[in-house]
């Protein structure tokens, strides 16, 4: 750096001389440290332990009501009187909670229908093909049940892949291994019918064990799982917005994160960014939920039948719609190009202001399907696009900080030229959306005049102030860590005069990190105009879902 080297002296121990001496000191550690390096594993693994129970109880409910529906099928064996009436086919019961239990209500309702429907559809199907069987002797018998096995096998695996047929994968799963165990025990044992009655009484004791456990112990409904998950959503993506826009504003360029950071997407102090990517990637979660909060019956604010969850899965992508803005714009925040700080600073109030209005509607919104109502949100829609038209104008007024001004400047062979029509042109053609007023036509005159000035002054600038000006483009470079990232020594020749092309490579570089901001605004822009799609999504969701009015919320409060 600065063309200085720097010599970096690394030492090697010698293999021979370190091992005698080193053994030693491994093993009176292993002795007398180990202990010590259990015991802080182990409390390790404790507080980690305790922040995953502390994080969701319900993973402890959901472990505990699985205890107890397995010891409640276990006592049928461990008793006398119903382990004689039953025998050892109550272990399916066993089996069949430990398979059934789910984490929800509704998701336990659906495997428990693909569970019995499956059995029940193969307890059929190998009573049919056990008494077929029987009917041609005992030669052929044995190659009939071998032959229904492998065409049950074969047309369960193909089924459970049919697109339409995905849900039910378990049920084609259950069919297979109950159908092959049943005739394949009758065929050894004998009687094939009391050994399929007895396994479908084993595994309906078992189903309907789990189902009113999981029912009437603390149940943990995928309804409300659905409805908290979607609020948390909004919550973030707001959180989000607000930490890039403000980080991406305070950045002076005096930190600036590692490369290997950025690729893994390692940012400790942003804690709202990791809550973007999980809603990023809730679409399965989403869907599941949904899936499974169709089997559930009326609960809770839930209370009536066809409740729209679908739409909360619609809700859902739109809003991941507008996450993947504000991942964009965490992108140009740890981008390799960067806007000069106190370019960023020209358009703060304007960039705030939309991201303020931004956040606190889609904090309304997640609050209004937390809250199950419906309120007007006219006015604050309203706030939000004022603040992103404010946004739009201010670049558009200022437009000139955002272009290089390089192609403005003859080359220094060519005849001098009249330069003003061509910036009356530059400027006339970046505003052309402002409204005319007269504030506006006084700044346009200040920004020609302006600008015309500095133009002569470049012309009459002797070679002396153009090196100061370098000297201080390449302070401001090494203080924000400007593209490309390397110091700007490097276009000095070996005798310390400027290289020929630093000028325009310089220009290059400014106006590319220029427009660096106007592809953050631009993100910011469209975020806002993303927002009316959740808006209308939202209001179909209150709308079907038949959320409370507003007003008469409060009038029953």
């Amino acid at each position: 750096m600065n063309g200085k080297k720097i010599s970096i002296e690394i030492g090697i121990p010698n293999n021979s001389a370190t091992k005698g001496s080193k053994q030693p000191e491994v093993a009176a550690g292993k002795k007398s440290g180990g202990g010590s390096e259990e015991r802080f594993s182990c409390k390790a693994w404790l507080k980690s332990v305790w922040e995953f129970c502390k994080e969701d109880t319900n993973r402890v409910t959901f472990s505990l009501k699985v205890g107890l529906a397995v010891l409640l099928v276990s006592l049928l064996i461990l008793f006398r009187a119903p382990y004689e009436v039953f025998g050892t086919n109550i272990i399916w019961s066993i089996l069949t909670v430990a398979i059934m239990f789910e984490y929800t209500v509704g998701a336990t309702f659906n495997r428990g229908f693909n569970r019995a429907l499956g059995s029940l559809l193969a307890g059929i199907l190998a009573i049919c093909v056990a008494q077929l069987a029987l009917c041609t002797g005992r030669v052929a018998e044995p190659i009939i049940i071998g032959i229904s096995i492998f065409f049950i096998g074969t047309i369960t695996s193909f089924m459970k892949l049919w697109p339409s047929m995905v849900q039910y994968e378990y049920g084609f799963r259950v069919i297979l291994f109950t159908y092959c165990l049943i005739i394949v025990t009758g065929y050894r044992v004998g009687n094939p019918m009391r050994t399929a009655m007895d396994r479908l009484y084993s595994i309906a004791i078992g189903g309907v064990v789990a189902v009113l456990v999981n029912v009437l112990v603390f149940p943990i409904w995928a309804g409300e799982q659905l409805h908290k998950e979607l609020v948390n959503n909004f919550n973030s993506v707001a959180d989000s917005l607000e930490e890039c826009v403000g980080k991406y504003l305070k950045d002076d360029g005096s930190e600036h994160p590692e490369f290997s950071k950025t690729v893994t997407d390692e940012f400790p102090d942003e804690p709202a960014y990791k809550r973007c990517k999980t809603t990023l990637n809730s679409s399965a979660k989403l869907e599941n939920l949904a899936n499974s909060a169709k089997w559930e019956p009326p609960h809770g604010r839930f209370g009536h039948f066809f409740y729209p969850w679908s739409e909360y899965v619609k809700v859902g992508a739109v809003l991941r719609y507008c996450a993947y803005e504000v991942m964009a714009l965490h992108g140009v925040l740890h981008s390799e190009i960067q806007a000069p700080y106190n370019l960023r600073i020209t358009f703060q109030s304007e960039i705030e202001d939309a991201t303020n209005q931004g956040a606190e509607l889609l904090r309304s919104l997640g609050k209004d399907i937390c809250n199950m109502k419906r309120s007007h949100k006219t006015s604050l829609i309203k706030r939000v696009h004022c603040s992103a038209e404010r946004l739009q104008r201010a670049v558009a007024m200022h437009s000139y900080l955002l272009t290089s001004c390089s192609d403005l400047i003859p080359p220094p062979d060519t005849p001098s030229k009249p330069l003003l029509p061509k910036l009356t042109h530059t400027l006339s053609s970046t505003v052309y959306d402002v409204p005319s007023e007269p504030l506006a036509s006084e700044f346009y005159s200040n920004s020609l005049a302006k600008s015309s000035n500095q133009l002569l002054q470049t012309q009459n600038t002797p070679p002396v102030q153009t090196e100061s000006y370098h000297e201080l483009m390449r302070k401001q470079s090494r203080r924000l860590h400007s593209w490309p990232s390397r110091e700007v020594d490097a276009f000095q020749e070996e005798d310390g005069a400027l290289n020929v092309d630093f000028l325009p490579r310089m220009r290059t570089f400014e106006s590319t990190a220029a427009l660096s901001l106007a592809n953050f605004t631009s993100l910011l822009i469209e975020f806002v105009a993303r927002l009316d799609h959740l808006v209308e999504a939202v209001d179909e969701l209150s709308k079907l879902a038949k959320f409370k009015h507003e007003e008469l919320h409060k009038e029953q409060v």
